[in-house]
Parts: C-alpha cells; sequence; structure tokens
C-alpha cells in the first residue's frame, strides 16, 4: 500500500505448527523495513482467527498441520478474506501438495529451504497480485498444462503483435524455470533493474498478468 509516495510494509502472518520456525522465520523477516510481521498461528484454525482480526496482506501457510491443515484454511481464507495472498511454505513438494494448494487459492508455492532473499521478494511481489513458485513447482505446472488435452475446437494462439526479442527469450525461458530476477541477472549478466524491466515488457507483449501465466503462454506459442 503506498500513501503519498511513502510505501507501507507489507503485512505478513505466519502459520505454522512448529513454534521454532515460526520464531526464527518472525526474526528473519522482521529486520526488513518492508515486511512487518503481524501475527502468527499454530494451525489453519488460528490462522482463519488470526487473518480477520489482523487483515495481513500475505499469509506464509504451512501445509501439514493439527486441527485444520494448509490447503483447507487457504481454501476457506479465499472465501472469508479474498484480498489476502497465502504463499504456501513447506517441506513437501510432491504433485499432490502442489496442485492442491494452487487449486485452494495459493498464489505461491515454495519450500522451507529456500533463501531469505528469494523469501522476502516472494512476499513482496505476492503482495502486489504476482504469483511465486518454486523453480521444481514452476515446472510441474507448466509440465501439467502442456499434458493436457487441446479443447475442440482448438484455436492455435495467435503470433505476437510484438515479438519478443532475443534477449525478452532468454529472459522468459529462466522465468519458466521459477527463476526470480535477481537469479536472472546473475544467469544473463545484467542488472535487476533491466531484467524487471525486461519482465514488465514480456508480460505485456504476452498479454499476461503474472510470471506463471507468462510462462504457460510462451509454452503455448512455441517459445520453450
Amino acid at each position: 500500500m503506498t500513501s503519498q509516495g511513502v510505501t507501507s510494509p507489507v503485512r505478513v502472518l505466519l502459520v505454522d505448527d512448529q513454534a521454532l520456525f515460526r520464531e526464527a522465520l518472525a526474526v528473519l523477516l522482521g529486520v526488513r523495513a518492508d515486511i512487518e510481521v503481524v501475527g502468527e498461528a499454530g494451525n489453519g484454525d488460528e490462522a482463519l482467527d488470526r487473518a480477520a482480526d489482523l487483515r495481513p496482506d500475505v499469509v506464509l501457510m504451512d501445509l501439514r498441520m493439527p486441527v485444520l491443515d494448509g490447503v483447507a484454511a487457504t481454501r476457506r481464507m479465499r472465501v472469508e478474506q479474498p484480498a489476502v495472498r497465502v504463499i504456501a511454505l513447506t517441506t513437501f513438494d510432491d504433485d499432490q501438495d502442489v496442485f492442491a494448494a494452487l487449486r485452494a487459492g495459493a498464489v505461491g508455492y515454495l519450500l522451507k529451504d529456500v533463501s531469505a532473499d528469494r523469501l522476502v521478494e516472494a512476499v513482496t511481489a505476492a503482495a502486489r497480485g504476482e504469483s511465486v513458485l518454486q523453480p521444481s513447482v514452476a515446472a510441474k505446472v507448466v509440465a501439467r498444462v502442456a499434458e493436457l488435452p487441446d479443447p475442440s475446437p482448438a484455436p492455435r494462439p495467435q503470433p505476437l503483435v510484438i515479438p519478443l526479442s532475443d534477449r525478452e527469450l532468454e529472459v522468459v525461458r529462466l522465468l519458466a524455470d521459477g527463476r526470480s530476477n535477481r537469479e536472472i541477472a546473475a544467469a544473463l549478466f545484467l542488472a535487476e533493474g533491466t531484467v524487471k524491466n525486461h519482465v514488465t515488457n514480456v508480460l505485456a507483449k504476452l498479454g499476461a498478468r503474472d510470471r506463471t501465466q507468462a510462462a504457460l503462454r510462451a509454452r503455448a506459442l512455441g517459445l520453450l
């Protein structure tokens, strides 16, 4: 949120049944000026109550918890608090967990071994309305969509009005692997700000609202 040019911190709720992990996460995020940890919950049921009281921007949601698991909590939160963006933060990336969380309404899926920088980037990206996926998860999503049968009739995607440049093709291919802007910048020896500009151009040219949709449309167009 912004007011008169001042950006307020992203309000984050931490949900995990392991108190020690929550405390460590709170310390890690608490040193960031652009993030404010507003509360914690030990299960999905508590998360719904806390979200109703605290109105966070982003919830970091574990999936396997007692009382009410993260998938069920995410599904209910999508109805009860539609403005809240949920990122699944878990130890597991098997297909069942991944697609259950995304179908429930999670906008992101990260593993607990994610780097601190990547986690912070994911939280701020989710607050902006973007999807954020672990590279292994992004690959699963793109592969799953590619396996779906084509609807009938199935018109082929129209060529882009403005084609992607060679550099933008490099960016979208790395983006489809789930790379962050920082990781793309390192791979292509570019400044992170330059990568952000390329990503913005890619989204516009593909008519995509976020990185995941851009990857899917690039695959449909045969760019990947």
